[in-house]
């Protein structure tokens, strides 16, 4: 009995800790995409090296023409593995109007972490360190490197510089990612595939000034109309097909092995239109659904600026219109490849259009099999009770492409983010339940990998 009660006091001592540490890394503003942050991003890895420190590691902050990267390190095992864990610390704006709260002060209700960075990536960062510490406690016989990236959201733009100079020391037998999303909660997933990014923008200018409508229309060009029928050529919205040839020339199509753990991850589009809060869906099929999300590219228009936008309308002709556009790629397609065949497509239908292509991702594919892949769904079954599934992920992580050049180790994700943890969203929040699940995968997975030999 009085075992027990040890127990959940500890349990209850590393959970208020946990929530502490989260608290202080949530209320510092890391936006990488605001010039501004750049204060409070050096804080935050500053705040990041005292915590690896606390912990019993050594850490240091790697400058790069950018923002720094964190790297820690615990253990001292010549003779034992290696594993580098990843996760990335700076986070997106959070200026949307569907805040319910202060996005930068940390709240906490019900077991739930709300604030911007809880779920993507300051949460997971953090089990990945207390399950770090939980394994070196129990002497577990392993090296753990830890590498906090502060760029992942803005395309890891000075990532690969970071590994470049640094990959002679950042030598590892293995590396693990936890920034992935499992499709349910109860149901385990482990990711082993990531979609590639390719944005451009489209710039079409046909004029130096608004003109009256009533006084020039039907003689003078307008940019917005030319830029949405150039984009309607690009690809039906209705379907997302998209038109231009070559394409999906080359696209890796998911297998039956492929498709059954995606379809044994638990989802459902209910669940999914739920957890996006989306009134209207493509399909109600879950097969075609995951299908598309995770093994099919896509081409997206996030936004068209150009002409008057306030209330009412004016009935003035805009000179210049832009559109921001991103593709996401799967394995086999090249982003450069296929950004010149966007270009070279749209210049034959409007030789007026600027097409600015932006940094490009490229897309990933990891094993899901083997002696690390094994690690992982063991690691993941313990700690949350139920034999996890295999998916592909969606989004993309700069870094991941980039660790796997340069360290030349095998990668697996171990994610803790679910749909209703609003990854880039308002009222963004992580939860103790897979905080803590995540504390006893982490550790779990150091003492699997503690008993392989160097470079298995």
């Amino acid at each position: 009995m009085i075992a027990v009660v040890w127990h959940n006091l500890e349990m209850q001592s590393e959970r208020l800790e946990y929530e502490d540490k989260l608290k202080e890394f949530v209320e510092i503003p890391s936006i990488s995409a605001e010039p501004e942050r750049r204060g409070d991003i050096e804080r935050l890895a500053d705040a990041a090296i005292a915590a690896i420190r606390e912990f019993g590691g050594a850490a240091e902050k790697v400058s790069t023409p950018g923002n720094p990267v964190v790297v820690g390190r615990f253990g001292a095992f010549p003779d034992r593995p290696t594993v580098t864990i990843y996760n990335h610390l700076d986070v997106q704006p959070a200026n949307e109007p569907q805040w319910k709260r202060a996005p930068f002060v940390f709240h906490k209700q019900n077991g739930r972490y709300f604030g911007r960075g809880t779920t993507d990536d300051k949460g997971p960062a953090l089990a990945a360190l207390f399950g770090t510490r939980a394994a070196m406690q129990r002497k577990t016989p392993v090296n753990v490197q830890l590498i906090w990236e502060l760029e992942e959201e803005i395309g890891s733009p000075n990532f690969e510089h970071f590994m470049k100079a640094s990959a002679a020391r950042l030598g590892t037998d293995s590396v693990v990612v936890s920034d992935t999303i499992w499709t349910k909660r109860g149901r385990p997933a482990i990711a082993y595939g990531l979609r590639g990014l390719a944005p451009f923008r489209l710039v079409l200018e046909t004029g130096a000034k608004d003109v009256h409508s009533g006084t020039t229309g039907g003689v003078a060009r307008n940019p917005i109309g030319e830029l949405c029928q150039v984009i309607a050529e690009c690809y039906d919205a209705k379907t997302g097909e998209v038109k231009i040839p070559g394409f999906y020339a080359g696209v890796l199509k998911p297998t039956r092995s492929d498709m059954a753990g995606f379809l044994a991850s638990g989802f459902t589009t209910k669940e999914f239109q739920r957890a996006h809060e989306l009134k209207r869906i493509r399909s109600s099929s879950a097969e075609e659904a995951v299908r598309h999300i995770w093994a099919y590219p896509t081409f997206e228009v996030h936004g068209i600026v150009g002409g008057y936008t306030g209330p009412g309308v004016k009935t003035a002709i805009a000179p210049i219109a832009e559109a921001k556009i991103s593709m996401r790629l799967v394995p086999n397609q090249d982003p450069a490849k296929v950004l010149r065949l966007v270009r070279d497509f749209i210049r034959k239908r409007n030789p007026d259009v600027q097409m600015i292509p932006e940094s490009f991702l490229k897309p990933f594919l990891g094993p899901k099999s083997g002696p690390y892949a094994d690690a992982a769904r063991e690691a993941m079954r313990t700690a949350f009770g139920r034999e996890p599934a295999w998916v592909r992920e969606g989004g993309s992580i700069g870094a991941v492409v980039t660790m796997q050049k340069y360290l030349k180790a095998p990668i697996v994700f171990l994610g803790l983010s679910l749909p209703e943890h609003g990854y880039h969203a308002p009222n963004e929040n992580f939860d103790w339940e897979q905080a803590s699940g995540g504390i006893k995968m982490f550790a779990r997975y150091l003492e699997l990998l503690s008993a392989m030999g160097r470079g298995k």
